[in-house]
């Protein structure tokens, strides 16, 4: 199950999600991370004006917070290696690998 980003895509397999974001500089590695661990996961939608974003939280992190202004439109900083800003266009795929993170928790 994969969702792209507005810089990158977020996989799922079943067990591991991958988040591997386009670089902006160096090459970064991509961030992966056990579904078991996931504490919580935050969904925002993206619209028309401003994209929206998929963060996961883990456990002993804070979660980056919304960024303000209108270039951010209320999503996580680009550094955030949990998180992801997604196109309105990703919109159900987020939603449905969001939902299949969360069954893969409980």
């Amino acid at each position: 199950m994969d969702v792209k980003g507005v810089l990158g895509t977020i996989s799922y397999d079943g067990e591991w999600i991958t988040i591997t974001k386009t670089p902006l500089g160096s090459n970064p590695a991509p961030v992966r991370l056990r579904a078991a661990d996931i504490t919580g996961t935050r969904f925002k939608p993206g619209s028309r004006l401003f994209h929206g974003y998929v963060q996961f939280l883990l456990p002993g992190s804070t979660a980056a917070g919304e960024k303000g202004g209108l270039m951010q439109g209320g999503r996580p900083p680009y550094e955030d290696p949990h998180s992801l800003s997604i196109p309105r266009k990703s919109n159900d795929a987020a939603e449905k690998l969001v939902a299949a993170v969360e069954q893969a928790r409980h």
